[in-house]
């Protein structure tokens, strides 16, 4: 082999191990940048996903059917009737117990009154329910323990012993309805406030119930 032959095939192992050296650093460089598109694409997915997800579960809790809507609609007139009966009892009652659970009715059926009015508003739904011209309240909503006009006229005008057994008597009647009404929000009912609500109405006014039958048995 000629020197000039050598020299030829050392330049041309050079060239060729410079050329892998290149292609080599191309091949990291790529790969590298590679990775930190990957990763940039992996972090927007994730981000996005945890913003749909958020958006999915302020959705879901707010969500409301036809039946909440109508249960707050006829609620709220009722826990309205209630407190009007509950008030009627200071200087009219005599029972102790009867004053007692005037006063708890009052406290626990005025801020659901509020609450309800709020979730109507939210749901952009009327806070009443229409009725008919010249019907009274215990027609007009469907006899769920509402009473009168005249049996609200009649409970003013009683005092003392008198008053306590027709408070007992109408309120019983009036939270049976109240019970009815929550049951069947906690059946069809969709949002959860409401049916939470329900279940309290449920509690609450069974319990009252069972004492106001006790006081009727001893007056």
């Amino acid at each position: 082999m000629t020197a000039f032959t050598r020299a030829l095939r050392r330049t041309s192992t050079r060239r060729i191990a410079a050329a892998s050296i290149a292609a080599t650093g191309a091949l990291l460089l790529s790969a590298c940048g590679g990775d930190g598109d990957d990763m940039s694409g992996m972090d927007h997915g994730s981000s996005s996903s945890s913003a749909t997800a958020t958006t999915d579960a302020g959705d879901k809790a707010g969500d409301f059917d036809d039946a909440d809507v109508m249960f707050a609609q006829k609620m709220i007139p009722h826990h309205e009737q209630a407190l009007e009966m509950a008030q009627l009892a200071d200087g009219r009652a005599s029972d102790a117990e009867i004053k007692d659970i005037a006063q708890k009715i009052e406290r626990a059926q005025d801020p659901e009154i509020k609450t309800m009015k709020g979730w109507l508003e939210s749901w952009k739904q009327p806070t009443a329910m229409e009725s008919m011209p010249g019907m009274d309240h215990g027609a007009a909503h469907g006899g769920d323990g509402m009473m009168s006009d005249a049996d609200m006229r009649e409970l003013q005008t009683m005092k003392g012993t008198e008053f306590d057994k027709m408070f007992a008597q109408m309120m019983i009647e009036h939270h049976n309805g109240a019970i009815t009404m929550a049951k069947d929000e906690q059946k069809n009912g969709k949002n959860a406030d409401a049916k939470k609500m329900a279940g309290d109405i449920v509690k609450g006014q069974s319990a009252e119930v069972k004492q106001l039958q006790s006081i009727l048995d001893r007056l």
